[in-house]
């Protein structure tokens, strides 16, 4: 077993998982896939590392290389501002890539280290949040379960891009619509994850609790 399946295995274990095949249940992975990553037998990429990262609430750059700390962002009770979205109607997420958040702000009531803040730009998700408001949600990286259709979510699809979208209903099981809170409706797409907006803070208490990364 690498370096990497080592990190693995004990980061599931650390996270109360006893079992290989629990822990993929637990999140919706295919056993065989997670079990190889972890044993070693099929060494697992980047990608990969920010989704087992996120599960296990382990640092993705630590867990892939064994560089920086092992703790998640989050375990200082504050919790990254990991983008905007906003900014245009297609409620897309934007990310600063490749770089560490430049805001944190404090871990809403109920949250844990998973939690993620998205800063709100512009006016295009009005009656949602507001310019300069903060939405939050737990990155857990779990498929859409059958609570969230109805609701403004936050998902990733199949190609890449991050929205925060109303869930609905497609025209075959495992496929869904989007549907903007300004803009038009986006048919029969696949999700990699979704996850529930846990909080809103509206943009004067925002200003109030947004601290420098540095």
């Amino acid at each position: 077993m690498d370096g990497r399946a080592q990190r693995l295995r004990q980061a599931r274990i650390d996270r109360g998982h006893e079992t290989a095949a629990a822990a993929a249940d637990a999140f919706g992975w295919s056993r065989n896939t997670y079990a190889a990553n972890e044993n070693g037998n099929a060494p697992y990429s980047y990608r990969r590392a920010k989704a087992y990262a996120a599960a296990f609430g382990v640092s993705a750059e630590w867990l892939y290389d064994a560089a920086g700390e092992a703790r998640a962002a989050g375990a200082d009770g504050m919790a990254p501002v990991i983008g905007y979205v906003g900014a245009n109607p297609d409620g897309t997420v934007l990310f600063a890539l490749g770089q560490d958040p430049a805001q944190l702000a404090p871990i809403p009531p109920g949250g844990t280290v998973q939690a993620r803040a998205l800063k709100v730009s512009g006016h295009s998700m009005r009656g949602v949040a507001d310019d300069g408001a903060l939405i939050y949600f737990e990155d857990q990286r779990t498929p859409p379960s059958p609570d969230m259709l109805g609701h403004v979510v936050v998902v990733e699809t199949d190609t890449d891009e991050v929205l925060v979208k109303r869930l609905l209903r497609g025209s075959k099981p495992g496929l869904y619509d989007l549907e903007s809170v300004a803009g038009p409706v986006r048919p029969d797409a696949r999700l990699r994850w979704a996850a529930h907006i846990t909080a809103i803070i509206p943009p004067f208490q925002a200003r109030r609790i947004l601290r420098d990364a540095a």
